[in-house]
């Protein structure tokens, strides 16, 4: 079988709270693998759109506004060895995300990942600079790409 050579479009959201603290998940499947919110855009759907849902999708918020796009598409490659038909049948070989900040404007209350498809089964606020050490490694890159976008967003 050769090497997927497609990207998977997606989108990823970097929630801040009011102290700029940013949600993290951690993943049903992957052993203490924690995440920002992100998946795939469905056919006929925009990034912005894609971001919307799968905010509510994985975390249950509704309670929240866009502040920020990234101005280019992002990508991570998935290792070699996940390549196979564990992640997106084998169909591509890594996501090219578009990634949006978005301001949480409710309370802790309002986050239940008790969702249709739960992807999460805990959740955190983390300072930004942490997201690199809790992420998979072949995703440290990109989350530093995000955080370099966004630095302006989270300064003090």
């Amino acid at each position: 079988m050769t090497a997927p050579s497609r990207w998977r479009r997606g989108v990823g959201i970097m929630l801040l709270d009011e102290r700029k603290q940013v949600f993290v998940g951690r993943r049903i499947d992957v052993e203490d693998a924690w995440q920002m919110p992100q998946g795939g855009i469905d056919d006929g759907e925009s990034p912005r759109q894609a971001a919307w849902r799968e905010l509510k999708e994985e975390t249950g918020i509704a309670q929240a506004e866009i502040i920020a796009e990234s101005a280019q598409w992002l990508r991570y490659e998935l290792p070699a060895a996940a390549r196979g038909v564990r992640f997106w049948g084998g169909r591509y070989r890594g996501q090219e995300q578009k990634w949006f900040a978005m301001r949480f404007l409710g309370r802790d209350d309002d986050i239940d990942l008790a969702t249709h498809h739960p992807e999460f089964n805990a959740w955190k606020w983390v300072p930004p600079a942490s997201l690199p050490a809790l992420i998979v490694p072949f995703k440290r890159a990109l989350y530093e790409a995000v955080l370099d976008e966004f630095k302006e967003l989270l300064a003090a």
